[in-house]
């Protein structure tokens, strides 16, 4: 049974002959800039980036389509054995997803790859995501097509971002950090974005988003071994810079370990 697979339009060295890439895992609460810094800092240590929130996005947007039931399990396990999800991991986001076998009947336009990258960003899908992403048959699913994705990028690093990062898909990474900031401040970050919403809405939906997400994962305290980053009062540059500092001293240890 194949999982759904990830491909990095990225070029250069053969993957079969590529070195393994240094990984740096972030990850945070809705609206702690994890998405934003994280592109930023990759783009900065010329690695790539892989945002894992994505692909829940996607399977809710693909399960939505073809009207299945995002809490059930059974209908999930079959949605990923016929799904193709792909995505950019340099340059700008791509996200695209495939269906094949029974479930194409349903919506036989998702036969071909079919672009969603602006529709899984929808505030509809963004309140959908918590219901597959609670399911661990979901999780293990995508956790493994995770490190699949980053051990065959070919890249000499790879940002990877988003729930429960730095504790289940990627423990073992060099780098984990954590960015965290108030609930305030996320709101009116994420209202900024979101226009017609004001940050007194944005922040009700994020206490809510966060209330679904703690029930899986505890995205607020770093565990042993996690930088905490509180972006609460730093601006982009400024949490972007701390990220880059953190990976830059990481890899200058890791140089003087090699050398002794």
């Amino acid at each position: 049974m194949e999982d759904a697979v990830i491909d990095a339009e990225i070029g250069g060295t053969p993957r079969s002959a590529a070195p393994e890439p240094i990984l740096v895992a972030i990850d945070g609460p809705a609206g702690s800039g994890k998405s934003s810094v994280s592109r930023a800092a990759a783009e900065r240590l010329e690695f790539g980036i892989l945002d894992t929130g994505a692909a829940y996005r996607a399977l809710a947007w693909t399960a939505r389509r073809i009207g299945l039931d995002l809490d059930d399990t059974a209908a999930m396990e079959t949605l990923l054995d016929a799904w193709t999800y792909r995505i950019t991991m340099r340059g700008a986001q791509h996200v695209t997803v495939s269906v094949t076998g029974g479930l194409s009947a349903a919506v036989p336009q998702l036969t071909a790859p079919t672009d969603i990258t602006a529709e899984i960003r929808d505030n509809a899908i963004s309140g959908q995501v918590s219901r597959v992403s609670k399911l661990p048959v979901v999780r293990e699913r995508l956790n493994r097509m995770f490190r699949n994705a980053v051990a065959n990028s070919g890249l000499p690093g790879v940002v990877i971002e988003g729930r429960d990062i730095t504790t289940v898909v990627a423990p073992d990474a060099p780098v984990r950090i954590l960015l965290t900031a108030t609930p305030e401040v996320r709101a009116a970050r994420r209202a900024g974005e979101l226009p017609g919403l004001t940050p007194e809405h944005v922040l009700a939906d994020l206490q809510a988003r966060d209330a679904k997400d703690a029930l899986v994962v505890d995205f607020m305290n770093p565990a042993p071994g996690v930088t905490l980053v509180d972006t609460s009062n730093l601006n982009f540059e400024q949490s972007v810079q701390a990220v880059v500092d953190i990976v830059r001293a990481a890899q200058g240890a890791a140089e003087e370990k090699s050398e002794l």
